[in-house]
């Protein structure tokens, strides 16, 4: 299969300076030998705030740094925004687009995505577009329809030599913040899916496209998780704000990685 496990923590609107320092540290403590023997890729998603203190922090590792989400253009009159080549710049290797929360919170629609993900891979960041279904969706048997049209309008324009620098991460709205998870069968079945999807818009190269899931990741269920076949890491919210629980689910990865 040749997939390295990538699991990634997205602090969302958590963190001080001082906090994310102090977080980071706990991880570059326990995980930095990890990471080194390249049996798993990490990166943390701090807010913006704190992207250039928590890259100094870990200088002399290799657990990455994500930006949560970037702007379509590289500069301009866009208050409150921040762009690609501006991630790059502060020491991000990733960026986070399509997340649910962006999506339903801030209007965020395929077409952005889109256009955000071509912006970050011209500055040289690896995105992470986020795809899944409501609640609803699910119950009315939606779920393949709609994340494969999501597919189809956040990968709109990407080309195949690209898409090698993409990861998908699939989580369902419902799960995400919860408490409540997709069964390791379902996020299996959905996995497939996507891996099919991929590798009808990119061929044989869908097979070494990793694809993560995402939606209330804890140490109790990532093992079970990491153990399907078409899951290939996880994003992770809340638990990515704990050292231990963020390092426990990583240690998941590894063992999938081996």
């Amino acid at each position: 299969m040749g997939r390295i496990p990538f699991v990634c923590g997205n602090w969302k609107c958590h963190k001080t300076i001082a906090d994310a320092v102090a977080l980071v540290t706990e991880l570059k403590n326990t995980l930095g030998m990890a990471t080194r023997a390249g049996t798993i890729d990490v990166a943390v998603a701090p807010p913006f705030t704190a992207i250039a203190a928590v890259v100094k922090r870990l200088e002399g590792t290799q657990i990455g740094v994500a930006g949560q989400s970037c702007h379509w253009e590289d500069q301009g009159a866009f208050t409150g925004e921040i762009s690609a080549p501006m991630l790059y710049e502060a020491g991000a290797r990733f960026v986070i687009l399509g997340h649910s929360e962006r999506r339903q919170l801030f209007g965020e629609l395929d077409q952005a995505v889109s256009v955000k993900t071509k912006s970050a891979l011209r500055a040289g960041l690896s995105p992470i577009v986020c795809v899944g279904e409501t609640l609803g969706e699910r119950e009315a048997g939606e779920t393949m329809h709609r994340v494969g049209a999501q597919l189809d309008g956040s990968l709109a324009g990407i080309g195949a030599a690209e898409a090698t620098r993409v990861t998908i991460a699939y989580e369902p709205v419902w799960a995400i913040g919860t408490g409540r998870n997709a069964s390791p069968a379902q996020a299996q079945e959905v996995h497939a899916f996507i891996r099919g999807k991929l590798a009808a818009m990119y061929g044989a190269i869908a097979t070494g496209m990793r694809i993560q899931y995402g939606g209330s990741v804890k140490p109790s269920n990532a093992v079970e998780l990491m153990a399907q076949p078409d899951i290939d890491g996880a994003l992770v919210g809340g638990a990515s704000l704990v050292a231990d629980q963020f390092v426990a689910i990583a240690r998941a990865a590894i063992e999938k990685g081996k």
